[in-house]
């Protein structure tokens, strides 16, 4: 029996057990040692606790609270490591300069309220520093201690001031041991240096300035890819006590407001990108502060080009022409990477773009602008400091695209509520379409797909392509005097509520006003630049109405009222007609003053740019930016305003604005006609040759070759008494002219200069009183020509 209770035992202690040691237990997990041995520092353990920031570290006002920023941990692989709390100290055994929370980090430029009685909680306030100094705050945590964080603590920070840093030259009155030394004086930026500096007892700075790359100047640009150290200089309090404290303060960082402009590194090193001009933040002691600004050279030139041509350029219409452009700032550096606007003066025909691909033929100038606020920009008040924020524009070049098309004719009238389509591939004339109110105006998008027509009750808007009414807007009523040549924007002049609107053409107009801005005044005409960015309107009192994308509306006052506007070409500024011709500039005269040290600007916008022209009514510019064309009742007679070639002024701005100095030729009087209004004059888009349409008796149509001097008459056919209203067709083989007597449409022959009566047009269009209109409103659109 003994036996056998020993060896039931014996198994237990066997058997069951061996089992569970085999079958159950778990292993513990392998230690990793980071030295990959068997000894050492454990991977998962905490090796490196971090403060930030390192460079900067913290910069505090007297009395200012700051926040440690959340300490990370990491073991010696460089993997995050989770520590469940830190503890705080500081190096300020006085506890009188740099006082830190111990559990949370939060630091005291002063000291901790401890003790306080009342029941105040420890740490509830801070007693304010009353000597600047510096100190490092260390965390602890999992066996470690972090880096030292330097805590700067100084007198409040009042200004900073962006400029050069201090020189070693001990001849300059601002070195280091100078009355008013750099932040590069300061010890804090040697943090980042192999060297340490001698400190000067006397304002705590280096008495050597650290060593720095090309130094950045502050009454000047830096071209792209150069670099320029930063440095400021900070102050406490104003007046007479304001001091300088940029050795006390730490090491700034410097922020730009578009960093499209410049990149600043760590060590306040600039490195100059795109052309413009930002502001720059300095944020010492917990708080941004505007320091100054930085500018990047804008172009002086931009070299406009298609390869394979040494000048003027053909393409094929539906074929592309890649364009090249040569950009270079004063210091001759060619610039890279800019966004340039491409604008073309005959955007149906020929669109601007860096590659140019003409759906249908026509000619055209093409401009490329380095256009603020996409290129070269600058805040408001440096507008035109170093010529930053103001446009730059290249050379133009003419474009061809020969050929013929065909033409959609729009023909309306002023006395009729009826327009009358027609189409030259078919030769068909459309049956009137009546419209809801008789329109008092007329202009058709660049694209060819709306017709705006102003009336005293509406805006009617009506499809080209399907000949039909798209649109009504019956909180817009009045005259549609332009449409930009993006296709997005109306102006149209109410002269009832004596407004004038910007109208979006985009948008649902049969359930929304679209209107986006307006201005008081009652507009007459009105012209967008080709980039659509800016529109000048004149009007019936002595103002010029002047809106832009960049600096909104801007009522420019006249000695005289203006009746009409015509921009150059390139679009350097506008011509007004009136009792003298003048002309206003898109370039401010710039007047730059310094403000707390720091450069700024005002500016006179659209400022004269000529002035004592003879008297006009109307003017039209020529493509080849050669020619602005004027007439006038008064004298009945037409004058050339010629510029020398290559025409108007390009490249950047002058600060004294824009100067125009075209030649005016003598007055040529319209032969052999007596003219009531003079209602248009019509250039091809060639420059070749521009027509004249009035009110009046003559039966003749005045035309005149840009540059010749010469002045000649086209005979109408049939019983027409006045050209009243004209269009070219797109491809400059036709004019068409409305005519009053007849109340016909003529077509003239652009290779012959004459009628040609076997293809004028009755439109018919019914009278509002009656009878038949006189067909005074004409608009036409390129169709793909079908022979």
């Amino acid at each position: 029996m003994r036996r056998f209770v020993g060896l039931v035992i014996l198994l237990l202690f066997t058997i069951p057990f061996g089992i569970s040691i085999s079958g159950c237990a778990k292993k513990a997990a392998a230690v990793q040692f980071c030295n990959g041995g068997d000894s050492g520092p454990v991977v998962g353990q905490v090796t490196t606790i971090t403060l930030s920031p390192k460079v900067y570290g913290v910069s505090l006002n007297y009395g200012s609270i700051g926040q440690i920023s959340p300490p990370a941990a990491t073991d010696c692989k460089g993997n995050t490591v989770s520590v469940p709390s830190y503890t705080y100290g500081t190096t300020d055994k006085s506890l009188s300069i740099v006082d830190v929370q111990p559990t949370t980090g939060r630091i005291c430029a002063g000291h901790w309220n401890r003790n306080s009685g009342a029941g105040v909680a420890d740490f509830t306030y801070c007693i304010p520093a009353t000597t600047s100094g510096t100190f490092s705050i260390i965390a602890s945590g999992g066996g470690t201690n972090s880096n030292p964080l330097p805590v700067y603590v100084h007198p409040t920070v009042t200004n900073v001031v962006l400029g050069p840093p201090s020189s070693s030259d001990p001849t300059d009155p601002n070195n280091c041991n100078g009355p008013d030394p750099a932040t590069n004086c300061s010890p804090a930026a040697y943090s980042t240096s192999a060297t340490s500096c001698t400190i000067n007892p006397a304002n705590g700075c280096c008495t050597t300035p650290l060593a720095t790359s090309t130094s950045y100047v502050a009454n000047a640009c830096l071209s792209q890819g150069s670099t320029g150290q930063l440095a400021a200089r900070v102050y406490a309090g104003t007046g007479a006590s304001q001091k300088n404290i940029s050795c006390q303060v730490g090491h700034p960082t410097f922020t730009p407001e578009t960093a499209s402009i410049v990149t600043i590194d760590q060590n306040g090193v600039a490195t100059a990108q795109a052309p413009g001009s930002t502001i720059i933040t300095s944020n010492l002691a917990n708080a941004g502060s505007s320091a100054g600004f930085f500018s990047t050279c804008p172009p002086v030139s931009i070299a406009l080009s298609a390869p394979g041509f040494s000048g003027d350029a053909t393409v094929t219409p539906n074929n592309q022409l890649p364009l090249n452009t040569i950009v270079k700032d004063k210091n001759g550096t060619v610039l890279t990477g800019l966004t340039l606007e491409y604008v073309s003066t005959t955007p149906t025909t020929i669109p601007g773009a860096s590659t140019i691909t003409p759906p249908f033929p026509g000619a055209a100038g093409i401009t490329a602008i380095c256009q603020p606020p996409s290129c070269n920009p600058s805040p408001f008040n440096q507008i035109g400091l170093f010529g930053n924020g103001t446009p730059v524009l290249s050379n133009e070049l003419k474009v061809t695209a020969p050929g013929k098309n065909s033409t959609a004719l729009y023909i309306g009238s002023t006395s009729s509520q009826y327009i009358v389509p027609v189409d030259f591939t078919t030769n068909v004339i459309g049956n009137p379409i009546r419209l809801p109110y008789v329109p008092n105006s007329m202009v058709i998008s660049n694209d060819g797909s709306s017709i705006y027509m102003g009336s005293s009750n509406e805006l009617m808007t009506f499809n080209a392509l399907t000949n039909s009414l798209s649109g009504q807007d019956a909180t817009v009523m009045g005259q549609v005097l332009a449409v930009s040549p993006d296709n997005t924007t109306l102006v149209v002049t109410d002269p009832t509520r004596q407004l004038v609107y910007l109208y979006t053409s985009t948008g649902p107009t049969a359930t929304a006003s679209g209107i986006q801005t307006q201005y008081g005044g009652v507009g007459t005409h009105a012209e967008f630049s080709p980039d659509s960015q800016t529109v000048y309107i004149t009007t019936t009192t002595n103002q010029l109405l002047v809106h832009s994308t960049l600096t909104g509306w801007t009522s420019v006052p006249l000695t005289n009222p203006a009746n009409d506007v015509a921009i150059t070409v390139p679009s350097a500024g506008a011509f007004l007609a009136g009792s003298t011709t003048t002309a206003r500039g898109q370039c401010p005269i710039t007047t730059t003053t310094t403000v707390n040290g720091l450069p700024t600007t005002s500016n006179v916008f659209y400022p004269q740019a000529y002035s004592g022209g003879p008297a006009t009514d109307r003017l039209a510019a020529t493509n080849d930016g050669l020619h602005i064309l004027g007439a006038t009742v008064a004298t009945n007679s037409l004058t050339d305003f010629v510029f020398s070639p290559p025409g108007v002024p390009t490249g950047p701005c002058d600060p004294a604005g824009t100067k125009f100095n075209p030649t005016p030729g003598a007055p040529l009087v319209l032969p052999g006609v007596t003219t009531t209004a003079i209602t248009g004059i019509d250039p091809t888009s060639d420059s070749s040759i521009a027509f004249v349409t009035y009110t009046g008796t003559g039966s003749v149509v005045p035309y005149y070759a840009p540059g010749t001097g010469t002045l000649a008459n086209i005979q109408l056919s049939g019983s027409a008494i006045a050209p009243v209203a004209g269009v070219v067709s797109a491809d400059n083989s036709t004019f068409f002219v409305g005519t009053s007597g007849d109340n016909d449409v003529h077509l003239i022959d652009r290779t012959t200069l004459t009628d040609q009566p076997t293809k004028t047009i009755a439109p018919k269009l019914p009278g509002i009183n009656g009878g038949v209109a006189v067909p005074n409103l004409l608009v036409q659109r390129p169709r793909a020509s079908t022979s």
